[in-house]
């Protein structure tokens, strides 16, 4: 089985950049998006009767927002996070028969850190979330998760120490979120690799030089890990400030 994960930063502007292409080209079982940045009717993707979409639209208007596009039809489909109002779009939950598929975009600390007290308490909510869920079965969770977990995973670590995404709080609530029973699949098959990021800055030259942060993930459910074949960042893949993250599981 083969899972994408890919922040477009904004569909629309994507689709334009050669997403239809790739995404028909890499023909994912699942394949799921973050920061549509669209409400219903904006756009309209036809990708025939090979999938079936699911949608979370932000309140507000081009703002977050995330996708998934699914061969199989799940057994359930949950917006939001379980027994709260959902008004930036941030999370799709899908059941299987054999696991749960989480798509969801964290929220940004911003450069001030002036969202950073709310990021953290929504941390809080989304691990209960999927520790939820993974009492009845395995959990997949993917996105634009908005933190470096590791100094690995970003170019400079020392001049971003305590920044938006390094914060030692951020990380803390990554490291959190591991130690209850998840597994971050790139680390699990390359836990050494360096250089290998998912986002880059709109900055001249920065993406050129590989100067990026690895901010999105596959993380599952320990009990999946030997199940893990496959994990990749495309890095190539234009068409976002982000690239495209795969997972390939054997089940």
């Amino acid at each position: 089985m083969k899972l994408i994960s890919w922040n477009v930063n904004g569909l629309r502007a994507c689709v334009n950049k050669g997403f239809n292409e790739y995404f028909e080209k890499e023909y994912a079982d699942i394949f799921c998006v973050q920061e549509t940045k669209l409400q219903e009717g904006q756009i309209n993707l036809d990708h025939g009767e090979k999938y079936r979409q699911y949608w979370n639209y932000a309140v507000k208007k081009g703002y977050s927002g995330t996708a998934v596009f699914t061969k199989k039809e799940p057994l359930s489909v949950a917006i939001g996070i379980e027994g709260e109002e959902e008004t930036e779009g941030r999370v799709i939950t899908l059941e299987y028969e054999g696991f749960y598929l989480v798509n969801a975009y964290s929220p940004n600390a911003r450069r001030d850190l002036s969202r950073l007290a709310y990021r953290l308490e929504w941390e809080d909510r989304f691990r209960a979330h999927l520790l939820r869920l993974d009492r009845h079965k395995p959990v997949v969770v993917c996105g634009d998760l908005n933190v470096a977990h590791q100094e690995i995973d970003l170019k400079n670590p020392k001049s971003n120490n305590g920044n938006s995404g390094f914060t030692l709080a951020e990380r803390g609530k990554m490291t959190e979120l591991l130690a209850s029973g998840f597994v971050d699949s790139f680390r699990h098959l390359y836990p050494d690799v360096k250089d290998a990021y998912s986002w880059w800055s709109y900055m001249p030259k920065v993406r050129e030089r590989n100067v990026g942060w690895r901010i999105d993930y596959f993380l599952v459910s320990g009990r999946l890990a030997p199940a893990i074949s496959g994990a990749r960042i495309e890095c190539g893949v234009m068409g976002s400030d982000h690239c495209p993250v795969v997972l390939e599981l054997e089940l």
